[in-house]
């Protein structure tokens, strides 16, 4: 197999950032990419040379414009139900700070509201269900094939 060939075939690092405030969680609709029409938190890639909080505060600015403090790692997840794509998932945990959510990135989200954590939309994007398991009860490392 080529360098090229075995680079495309390893996983991928992503952050992903669930927001609270006033016991809701900011949530928004996914628009074209895998999971579009489900509702999930902000994130993203971590590119070269970042660090996951520096990626995680980039994604944040990037696709909803609020500031956090507070922010600390939630859980980690191998994500291989997107095959032939593998993620290993870096979620945080972080507190409202300052701002009004605003759709930075129309082409990835149609709306973006605050929701109470539990009454969530039925249609979350999978990773987020275990956001949710491990703010509630503590366990931080989760598969999902």
């Amino acid at each position: 197999m080529s360098d090229a060939a075995m680079d495309a075939a390893r996983p991928k690092v992503g952050v992903g950032i669930m927001i609270i405030k006033d016991g809701k969680v900011l949530v928004a609709k996914r628009k074209g990419s895998h999971g579009a029409g489900e509702y999930g938190f902000v994130g993203g890639h971590v590119e070269y040379g970042e660090t996951l909080e520096e990626a995680a505060l980039r994604e944040i600015a990037e696709e909803c414009g609020v500031q956090v403090k507070n922010m600390r790692v939630l859980c980690v997840a191998d994500l291989l139900a997107y095959s032939p794509k593998h993620f290993v998932d870096i979620g945080f945990v972080a507190d409202w700070a300052a701002g009004k959510p605003k759709i930075m990135e129309p082409d990835k989200f149609d709306s973006m509201e605050w929701v109470a954590i539990d009454n969530l939309p039925p249609k979350m994007f999978g990773p987020c269900h275990n956001y949710i398991e491990a703010y509630k009860t503590g366990k931080n490392y989760f598969t999902l094939r």
